[in-house]
């Protein structure tokens, strides 16, 4: 799971320096609600960039924004991993298809209609 893309480019760096040439996929979870945050950290480890730690600060309190915060934040990630070229993502949709649905509609029309399959 990634919050930070730049710390997953350097892990690739790192593998890629040590002659790992397997593909490595990125997951990404979108975060839609503040009390998730706790949990993804313990269930994951990840690192929580301060970036969306302000996120959290600014829209956790009000249900609808950090729902659409959450899905442009990770919409903002995929967008970023594909233009530093990486073709394929897996999104923890945590059973919200609202939330997938959004994450697809926010990135087709820049990533093409090949993006879901």
């Amino acid at each position: 799971m990634v919050f930070d893309n730049n710390l997953f480019f350097s892990f690739l760096y790192k593998l890629r320096d040590a002659g790992v040439n397997c593909p490595v996929l990125p997951g990404i979870m979108p975060i839609t609600n503040a009390n998730q945050v706790e949990r993804a950290i313990k269930l994951s480890g990840s690192f929580m960039p301060q970036r969306f730690k302000s996120l959290v600060d600014k829209f956790g309190s009000d249900p609808d924004a950090m729902k659409q915060a959450g899905i442009i934040y990770a919409t903002d990630q995929i967008i970023d991993l594909y233009a530093n070229g990486i073709t394929n993502v897996h999104v923890y949709s945590m059973n919200k298809p609202d939330v997938a649905e959004g994450i697809l509609k926010n990135v087709s029309a820049i990533l093409g209609k090949n993006f879901a399959n």
